[in-house]
């Protein structure tokens, strides 16, 4: 179809040629329909959808920049990272305060139960020092006695051990010359601890240097002269 240049009155300008066939003359192959613009001058509107040089439309996330977005990716590893091991802290804690607990419970336990055999323990200690410890008593008596050590029970106490108000029940007193500071001399029945817990302290006579005796008290080979004839000795400290 041929028209005639709008832009001459008469229409004594060059022809113009618009094809507006469907199928190609030349390929025969079929012409997409062209999109045409609102544009009142006829021109299709730069940037558009669908016109050549026209940017589609970018996501949010180029909007931001790649220098932004992995700023951001690196901040939210970083809480992410905090996060997980800050649960793994408080994980550690708990297993921790919890094996102490169970440790704990159960040194209660094994405790009243050793409690409960300081009695047996002593009878057995004066059969042995009688020398009735024999035959079938005697094995049962080792056995247990292994047992309660194996439990982790300890039997302190001796002749000559330094006095310590925390392990030891002091249930007499005197002074002698002998010794050179607080000494256990004898030992009237024998403490237990298991562990750092003592279950029993060992209850014994505790004697003291005699430079420690208090003047008024003096022993009766120091007595005052005016007194030497008297008769009277003075009597133990108690």
């Amino acid at each position: 179809m041929t028209d005639r240049d709008p832009g001459s009155e008469f229409g004594d300008g060059e022809p113009v040629v618009r094809d507006k066939r469907r199928i190609d003359p030349e390929t025969g192959a079929l012409r997409e329909p062209a999109e045409h613009s609102a544009d009142p001058a006829g021109g299709v509107a730069a940037g558009m959808p669908g016109t050549p040089g026209a940017q589609p439309p970018r996501e949010p996330s180029d909007l931001t920049g790649p220098s932004a977005q992995e700023a951001l990716l690196t901040e939210a590893l970083a809480e992410r990272t905090a996060d997980l091991q800050r649960l793994q802290a408080e994980y550690v804690n708990y297993k921790r305060r919890v094996d102490r607990d169970r440790e704990a419970n159960r040194e209660v336990v094994i405790g009243t139960v050793l409690t409960e055999l300081l009695q047996t323990l002593d009878d057995i200690g004066r059969a042995r020092e009688a020398g009735e410890l024999e035959g079938a008593f005697k094995a049962v008596a080792e056995s247990v006695e292994r047992v309660t050590e194996k439990l982790g029970l300890v039997k302190y106490g001796e002749v000559g051990d330094p006095f310590d108000p925390r392990i030891h029940e002091a249930l007499l007193h005197n002074y002698s010359d002998e010794v050179d500071g607080p000494t256990a001399t004898l030992v009237m029945q024998p403490g237990y601890r298991l562990g750092e817990r003592v279950l029993r302290a060992a209850r014994v006579a505790v004697s003291e240097p005699t430079e420690q005796l208090p003047a008024d008290q003096a022993p009766a080979d120091q007595a005052p002269a005016d007194q030497a004839g008297s008769g009277e000795a003075e009597k133990p400290a108690e």
